[in-house]
């Protein structure tokens, strides 16, 4: 099991949802509304308020994945997501220890 983040512009989420609904056994995901500053260099100001106010909106996209769908999401959202443009996003991969799906009292370990 992972657990797989993807930090992505607000327009390219529709297209990713729907090519996640079209994967089979998709787990689902949470979507979450953040803003963000990147890497690039901008220029430096006095001006508090600019430097308060200098984030980009952004997608915060996290869902838990079972080992052999890992690879098929990436694609996806991969694929969707890059232009080739500054403020693309990331995505990153993290291993998960245990999860329990609180419906059903299901516990699922890594071996």
């Amino acid at each position: 099991m992972k657990e797989i983040k993807a930090i992505i512009p607000p327009h390219r989420l529709p297209k990713i949802r729907s090519a996640m609904r079209n994967l089979k056994n998709f787990p689902g995901m949470t979507v979450t509304k953040v803003d963000g500053c990147g890497h690039g260099l901008k220029k430096v100001t006095d001006d508090l308020k600019q430097e308060l106010t200098d984030y980009t909106p952004k997608i915060l996209i996290q869902m838990l994945t079972p080992d052999d769908l890992v690879e098929g999401v990436l694609q996806i959202i991969v694929e969707v997501a890059h232009t080739g443009q500054q403020g693309d996003g990331l995505v990153w991969v993290t291993p998960i220890e245990r999860m329990i799906r609180l419906s059903e009292k299901i516990i699922i370990e890594e071996d």
